[in-house]
């Protein structure tokens, strides 16, 4: 794709972030059955339906856009999956352990979405698609607050198990 223009750098943006969700959603369910403690196994399910919203509204602005509802590979998000996935292989780690490795990795997703959607979200108010900025910002701010959960599960008990463990 030709990045000749905002609306160009706008789609191409999307495209990625498309294909990242995509990633997430497989990601998610290996996580929910990995996680040990129930209030992080349940924060994972509750965002693997969000992230089929974030599908769902990426869908409707390909739509609003008349461009067809496809990704193109989200290097950044497989790697950082990846890296996440090799955690989970560890079988030796203690559960606490295990559950903060996790979150980690998790929060490091949240984070890379966080800067795109921003960004897009952006984009989108320059272009003037006010409705798309709308969704975008719902999108955002629901990966703020799951950011800001992992955090508080993480501060709550979970690291401090995790430091006891051997």
């Amino acid at each position: 794709m030709k990045l000749d223009s905002l609306h160009q750098l706008y789609l191409h943006e999307l495209k990625d972030m498309y294909n990242g969700e995509q990633q997430i959603l497989k990601a998610l369910p290996k996580m929910v059955k990995n996680a040990s403690s129930p209030e992080l196994r349940a924060a994972f399910e509750e965002h693997l339906e969000q992230t089929r919203g974030h599908v769902d509204r990426l869908e409707h602005i390909f739509q609003k856009l008349d461009e067809p509802a496809k990704g193109q590979k989200c290097k950044g998000l497989e790697g950082i999956i990846a890296e996440g996935e090799a955690m989970m292989e560890d079988k030796d780690a203690p559960p606490a352990v295990a559950d903060a490795a996790m979150i980690g990795a998790a929060q490091r997703v949240e984070h890379y979405e966080m800067a795109v959607y921003g960004t897009v979200r952006n984009y989108a108010r320059r272009l003037g698609f006010e409705d798309q900025t709308r969704l975008l910002q719902q999108i955002l701010q629901q990966e703020i607050e799951t950011d800001k959960k992992l955090t508080n599960i993480a501060d709550s008990y979970i690291n401090e198990e995790a430091k006891s463990a051997r």
